[in-house]
Formats: structure tokens, C-alpha cells, sequence
């Protein structure tokens, strides 16, 4: 299950960098805006949250980050979500 956390976190970190590029920002720019700090961010478009543990940002930052970044919350988060329930 964490290695298909992982690999979908890596997929929102892609999406996050391509779009700040796409529009110019700096990812001190988009921290500041989105109310989070540089360090968390920059944490977001690596997918990690500390060495070998996938990011797991949550809605809050999400939303306030496709605000900044202007687009849909939806386009931040791919399809084909993990199947996260216990087993």
C-alpha cells in the first residue's frame, strides 16, 4: 500500500511543479500565498514529506494551493487513487 501512496503523492508533486512553472511562480511565492511555509512546499513538489515517507498534504493546503496555482482542485489530483482501506 505505501508504494502506491507513494507513486500517486509522486504524481501530485508533478502536477504542482508543471503548473507553478506553467505560470511563472516561484515556489517561495506559492508557499507564501497558499499559507504554508517554503520548506512544506517545496516538500509537496518532492512528494516526501521526510526522507522515504510519502507527502500527505492535506485538503486544507490542497485547496489553497490550487487557488494560487489557479486551476481546479481536481486537476492537482490524478485519477486512479490507491486503494487506501485496511485489508
Amino acid at each position: 500500500m505505501e508504494a502506491e501512496w507513494g507513486a500517486y503523492v509522486q504524481r501530485i508533486a508533478t502536477a504542482l511543479r508543471r503548473r507553478r512553472l506553467a505560470i511563472g511562480l516561484s515556489q517561495e511565492a506559492v508557499a507564501y500565498r497558499a499559507g504554508l511555509t517554503r520548506y512544506t512546499y517545496q516538500k509537496y513538489e518532492k512528494g516526501e514529506s521526510r526522507p522515504g515517507t510519502a507527502a500527505n498534504p492535506t485538503l486544507r493546503s490542497l485547496l489553497a494551493l490550487s487557488q494560487v496555482l489557479e486551476v481546479p482542485l481536481d486537476s492537482l489530483i490524478p485519477d486512479s487513487a490507491p486503494d487506501l482501506r485496511s485489508r
